[in-house]
């Protein structure tokens, strides 16, 4: 059983933003019909492995344990459609340009009136308010209008693109909250609502604590280089003999032990370094004791070094790597499916409940694979199916 289960959610959201949140839906428990436009559906299906390679990572990744149906929505026929779905349904969720829903008649007004108890979310670029709110976005337009790609430059280069769609991610998670709670708020009152998230605010949001720094100070943190603008201790990214590890402590009370592991037991009492947080002098002059001691040393050496210390680290991985290691199976976060067409690895989910928990589904659906069978459950017959068709309400 998940807890969702019993809960019908209408995906009608492309790309990431959208149907991650319903995906997410779905691996809790949820039903989710997957409303896509006729002959081309979510716009991730256009995004390929390769040019010879037409299978979609981000369809696939957004978009399993989903049915599709093909519905155009911007025709007399796709609008009654959603209406009569949206009697039966518990959360809607679009990302389309703020606007865009209420010119075709499907605003969160016309709709609650239909099912008062509708969850109806809304994820867009810039917010629901605003001269921006009706400009189109992406996830790099969150990167960069929300600050992370200036908060991730390096010194005396461009601005640098997040190597994730984070901005999408964030949006996603944030949508999946608001929904989450209004479904709460609904079983005390009974009522649904309205919930907008977007891909800039959740870039604010996620920055709190570096955006409050400019709050109270009135100025923009200082780049510092492999460390954080705002923490000013040992944060480093170094060079191993066989590949690179991040540091995130060894500073304070842990300093006399790494100090003789790095082979300076000489330093081992400096007050510099016996304070958690470095001047940008003490701070420089320990990175460089750092570079020059670790390329002499193998990545294994190392672990079994700083595991001794106590020193935090992280090691700096490829997704190669990543799909190797048995942990990640282990933990949830990659699991091994069955699906029509056998075993697969699919990226699990991060959350785990112990008496509710997450399923993902095997595989994602094919465009309008599930049109006539989930009408039919709606009460459609076949010849309304047809006059639909007929229509050009579908493909």
């Amino acid at each position: 059983m998940g807890a969702l289960d019993d809960y019908t959610v209408l995906d009608l959201a492309v790309l990431v933003q959208g149907p991650q949140a319903a995906a997410t839906l779905h691996d809790m428990g949820a039903s989710v019909i997957k409303i896509e436009l006729p002959g081309m559906g979510d716009l991730g299906r256009v995004i390929p492995v390769a040019a010879d390679d037409l299978r979609s990572p981000y369809y696939e990744a957004c978009n399993r344990g989903k049915r599709s149906i093909t519905l155009d929505l911007r025709t007399p026929g796709g609008k009654s459609t959603i209406e009569r779905l949206v009697e039966a349904t518990d959360v809607l969720i679009h990302n389309f340009v703020p606007g865009t829903m209420e010119a075709w008649g499907l605003s969160y007004e016309h709709l609650s009136a239909i099912n008062p108890r509708l969850v109806y979310a809304a994820g867009s670029s810039f917010g629901p308010i605003g001269p921006k709110s009706a400009r189109e976005g992406a996830d790099m337009t969150g990167q960069a209008e929300g600050g992370l790609m200036f908060a991730t430059r390096i010194d005396g280069s461009p601005p640098i693109i997040n190597g994730a769609v984070i901005s999408d991610h964030v949006g996603c998670q944030n949508m999946v909250a608001g929904i989450l709670a209004a479904l709460l708020h609904r079983e005390k009152t009974g009522a649904g609502q309205r919930i907008d998230v977007s891909l800039v605010g959740g870039m604010i949001y996620a920055q709190a604590s570096e955006i409050t720094y400019t709050l109270l100070t009135g100025r923009n943190p200082e780049r510092n280089h492999s460390g954080h603008a705002i923490v000013p201790t040992l944060l480093h990214t170094v060079e191993a003999a066989d590949g690179w590890i991040h540091l995130l402590s060894g500073t304070g009370p842990q300093w006399p032990d790494f100090a003789r592991l790095l082979d300076r037991p000489d330093l081992a009492e400096d007050e510099r370094f016996l304070a958690l947080m470095l001047s940008a002098d003490a701070r420089a002059e320990l990175v460089a004791i750092i570079d020059e001691v670790f390329p002499t040393r193998t990545i294994s050496d190392w672990e079994a070094t700083l595991d001794e210390a106590g020193v935090r680290y992280g090691l700096v991985r490829d997704y190669e790597t990543i799909v190797a290691d048995q942990s990640m199976y282990d933990n949830g976060y990659l699991q091994r499916v069955e699906g029509a067409d056998g075993s697969r690895v699919v990226i699990g989910t991060p959350i785990r409940m112990s008496a509710t928990p997450l399923e993902p589904g095997a595989v994602a659906p094919e465009l309008g694979q599930h049109t006539e069978e989930v009408l039919l459950e709606h009460g459609y017959t076949w010849d309304d199916i047809e006059a639909l068709r007929e229509q050009g309400a579908f493909g």
